[in-house]
């Protein structure tokens, strides 16, 4: 891999490696050893994949357990299975463009090895390690967090089985006996296939809190949400 790929891809991933041979190695397939050129790492990414699965784990459950204090074990565990599959890690490696940067075999390589799933999220799970094994946990959780765990969070905060932010808003406001908040789209952006939607909920005429959305329902949850935030329910 040339100096300038090695660059291109540092950049996609947010870290410069001290050593760029982890990064080699994590990207390297098992079908490409047999055929390795000069320069080629003597060793596979199947190791740490093993070491990617288990630091990824740690990361996310760490993350789901800050983020909804009230959840018990059951609901985390499903949530975290949802945010760490194979589907959700190859979709998190193709935003990446980790595709481009394999290292194969050309068996491999004729027979699509670039787009398959299951390389792809051995690949992102290898990388996890390499980032680990070259900076540390705290490298680690930056690159998991931007990569994949603040998307799922914000976008979709609903099929990680969040409750109805709307309602738990409007059952608060009940208990404090507050007027129900009011929503009102205040910004749509982009083209109709790509629209963002930006929603304020105002509540008792003084407070204001906004959400941002692919879809105007998404938005409204999300500014319900910090809604929550501001009156004091984020466990909600």
């Amino acid at each position: 891999m040339a100096a300038g790929e090695i660059a291109e891809l540092e950049s996609a991933l947010g870290h410069q490696f001290r050593d760029p041979r982890l990064l080699l190695r994590a990207l390297t397939h098992s079908s490409r050893i047999p055929e390795r050129e000069s320069g080629d790492p003597a060793e596979d990414n199947e190791k740490l994949e093993f070491l990617g699965d288990a630091v990824l784990e740690l990361l996310v459950s760490e993350e789901l357990v800050r983020v909804f204090p009230g959840w018990g074990e059951g609901k985390l565990s499903k949530s975290r299975a949802r945010l760490v599959n194979a589907a959700a890690l190859s979709l998190a490696a193709q935003r990446l463009g980790l595709g481009r940067h394999l290292r194969l075999g050309k068996g491999e390589e004729k027979t699509g090895g670039r787009s398959k799933p299951a390389l792809l999220a051995d690949a992102y799970e290898a990388v996890i390690a390499a980032i680990y094994l070259d900076s540390g946990l705290e490298a680690a959780r930056g690159f998991v967090n931007r990569s994949l765990v603040e998307g799922a969070m914000a976008v979709e905060a609903e099929r990680l089985g969040r409750t109805d932010h709307k309602s738990a808003l409007q059952e608060l406001l009940q208990s404090r006996g507050m007027a129900p908040g009011s929503y009102h789209i205040v910004e749509e952006t982009g083209p109709d296939h790509q629209k963002m939607f930006r929603v304020e909920v105002r509540i008792a005429g003084n407070i204001t809190a906004v959400g941002a959305g692919k879809t105007k329902k998404e938005a409204e949850q999300l500014a319900a949400v910090a809604a929550l935030n501001i009156l004091g329910a984020e466990g909600l």
